[in-house]
């Protein structure tokens, strides 16, 4: 399959114990028909600091080689590149975010430490203020669930939500939707708002199977524990919040407890995949 031109799927290689993330993200790319792209940044303040720098170098090439290979060995006709790009880790690949259709990256063993994550830690910067969809990848392959996203019925919500239609149909995956209701919110009233946001927005792929759930308690302990099931979760980056800079409590207990992917679903305006964009009760089609 060859891929389409426009935005690439973008990987971020720190280590070996990235490899895992390549074939992910391979899929991803093959999915969606975009290219992938294999990215290292080569921090030459670090470079010195080791026994030789040549060996450094010598090292990210064969990381970026043996990446290649991983991707190519899932699709012989997808379109693979890779560089290895001078400057430190956060600032390489959000200035490559720019121009992705998605960026993925590893989560570093977020998920295996506990309540111990830094709000540094590179992963959760990018996930904060990158210019596209963030991909945390875990370790440990998925399990062959639905794809989960999380929706409040605010605006943001919405853009994940045809994200996660679009996602789901490319799969070939069922779609499980789940919103959490506050205390003292009407049940009744949440979960007719939840049905009629996805019946829209199911306009666009009859083919998907989606399950809708309205659920009262924590969003971030729901999501966390429904997402143990899913292949991928997914869920926008911060309510109805206007700060690109910042992530919101439920999306930052994704990618710290969740042991499935997430994608963090920010940057996207006016499109995301092929999806609609507006709530539901606006004009959706062009």
């Amino acid at each position: 399959m060859a891929a389409s031109a426009g935005p690439r799927v973008l990987v971020g290689l720190g280590s070996e114990r990235d490899l895992p993330l390549v074939r992910l993200a391979a899929q991803e790319a093959v999915a969606h028909g975009r290219a992938l792209h294999l990215v290292h940044a080569f921090d030459w303040n670090t470079a010195f600091q080791a026994e030789s720098v040549a060996s450094s170098r010598d090292h990210a090439e064969d990381l970026i080689a043996r990446a290649n290979d991983l991707a190519r060995d899932l699709e012989s006709e997808l379109t693979v590149t890779g560089e290895i790009a001078e400057g430190g880790t956060l600032p390489v690949l959000l200035r490559r975010s720019e121009q992705a259709f998605l960026l993925a990256v590893g989560d570093g063993g977020m998920a295996e430490c506990g309540e111990c994550v830094p709000a540094e830690a590179p992963p959760v910067q990018l996930a904060a203020r990158a210019s596209c969809p963030v991909l945390v990848g875990r370790q440990e392959p998925p399990p062959q669930g639905p794809v989960l996203v999380g929706v409040d019925c605010t605006p943001s919500s919405y853009t994940a939500l045809a994200w996660a239609f679009d996602c789901a149909a490319r799969r070939g995956a069922r779609l499980l939707v789940v919103r959490a209701v506050n205390p003292g919110e009407p049940m009744e009233q949440a979960r007719d708002e939840l049905t009629a946001a996805v019946a829209r927005y199911a306009d666009r792929h009859p083919d998907v199977s989606a399950e809708c759930h309205a659920i009262r308690g924590d969003p971030s302990d729901i999501l966390v524990e429904q997402s143990r099931s899913a292949q991928v979760a997914m869920v926008a980056a911060r309510g109805d919040e206007p700060s690109r800079g910042m992530l919101g409590e439920v999306a930052q207990s994704l990618l710290y407890h969740a042991p499935t992917p997430v994608i963090v679903v920010r940057g996207v305006v006016g499109t995301a995949g092929n999806g609609p964009q507006r709530p539901p009760g606006q004009d959706q089609r062009p």
